[in-house]
């Protein structure tokens, strides 16, 4: 399929969202990977996942009927996180929704909770070939250092003032570009939709009353320069750990504290070992989803079509249920007794991260311009 046509089809389909209004702890026992088990969740409201899931079968119906006789494929799908959470609950929408829409002849094997490795894990995969892992969830920041450099744009702290500023961008005419940017450079990955799984806080060990606590502590980053320079601005000292150690780093004292939106802190049981929140929201957790070159071309166009469908749905889906999701998950870490601090002026913490701020956005100093503006 030729680049014009697919960045018309992603053009549409982000165009379609706005016009609509719209790591890791090992489990004790392995989460489950079926569609099925988001259902079972309690992330969000039952009955208003139930409600979109309604409302976009209308959207769905009379889809299926082109690819249905098309050759099978299995897509393997990887998923750092569990499904119970808010990109949990997201890919398995998505999996119904292409498996609806090709009418069968698209399955998405989807593995979650980190089974196929972290983030970077699966990126290092994907873009070595071969066709084992074929599709992921991935957090838009780490696309950074393969091929999407724009992306890094979306992880600078405090560029986003809340959600809706965000999804003023993920529905806007850049955002294409965005996910195409990889695939465009030649890494062989193309993004298909934008979701957000809510604003990225610091939880620590010991409490946190305000920005002057957290000098001097051990925070976890990952590997990535803008969360390095964020920390060091913030007078703490980065430290590197995957995510999949984070909660026995914690549990040992190799760090004091991380970072992650709320519904993934609790999902991976942090709060076992570092049951404080400070509510800075420094990011937003920008998602897309991706595919391999490899795995789109190997489609048919009606099944690349049944594709872009579902990631419209998909995406329209992600932005009705964050919110919710994550204002339940936080009432009920506050009623478990995790010590939860608002943070009411942030023009203190947005002043010690001016110098990652500026150091970041020089080079896309128009563009970034671009994004600030669409509050």
């Amino acid at each position: 399929m030729k680049k014009r046509w697919i960045g018309t089809a992603l053009c549409a389909a982000m165009v379609a969202a706005s016009l609509s209004g719209c790591g890791l702890k090992e489990p004790d026992a392995p989460a489950a990977t079926d569609a099925s088990a988001a259902t079972e969740a309690p992330a969000a409201d039952a009955g208003e996942a139930e409600e979109a899931k309604e409302e976009s079968k209308e959207d769905a119906a009379g889809g299926d009927a082109a690819a249905a006789n098309d050759p099978a494929v299995t897509l393997i799908y990887a998923e750092v996180n569990p499904l119970d959470t808010i990109v949990g609950q997201t890919d398995s929408f998505f999996k119904e929704k292409v498996e609806e829409l090709s009418g069968g002849s698209i399955t998405i094997d989807l593995q979650a909770s980190g089974v196929l490795g972290s983030e970077n894990d699966v990126l290092d995969t994907m873009l070595g070939g071969g066709g084992t892992i074929d599709m992921s969830r991935i957090s838009a920041f780490a696309l950074t250092s393969y091929g999407g450099e724009k992306s890094m744009l979306l992880s600078i702290p405090y560029t986003f003032v809340d959600r809706n500023h965000f999804w003023n961008f993920a529905t806007s005419d850049l955002a294409p570009d965005f996910l195409l940017e990889p695939h465009e450079n030649g890494t062989g990955v193309r993004g298909l939709f934008y979701g957000e799984e809510g604003f990225r806080h610091f939880f620590t060990k010991n409490p946190v009353n305000g920005l002057e606590d957290l000098k001097g502590m051990k925070l976890r980053v990952s590997n990535d320069p803008i969360m390095n320079g964020m920390v060091e601005g913030l007078g703490a000292s980065p430290t590197v750990v995957a995510f999949g150690e984070l909660y026995s780093a914690l549990q040992t004292g190799v760090v004091d504290g991380a970072e992650q939106p709320i519904a993934n802190y609790k999902s991976n049981a942090f709060p076992e070992v570092a049951n404080n929140l400070i509510l800075d929201g420094h990011t937003l957790g920008a998602i897309q989803v991706i595919i391999t070159d490899e795995a789109w071309e190997g489609l048919t166009e009606n099944q690349q079509n049944a594709m872009m469908e579902a990631a419209k749905l998909a995406s329209e889906y992600n932005r009705q249920i964050s919110e919710e999701a994550e204002n339940k998950v936080l009432a009920e870490l506050k009623e478990e007794g995790c010590n939860v601090v608002e943070v009411t002026d942030k023009a203190p913490w947005q002043e010690a991260c001016k110098k990652v701020v500026e150091d970041n956005t020089s080079q896309y100093a128009e563009l970034y311009q671009q994004i600030v503006d669409m509050q």
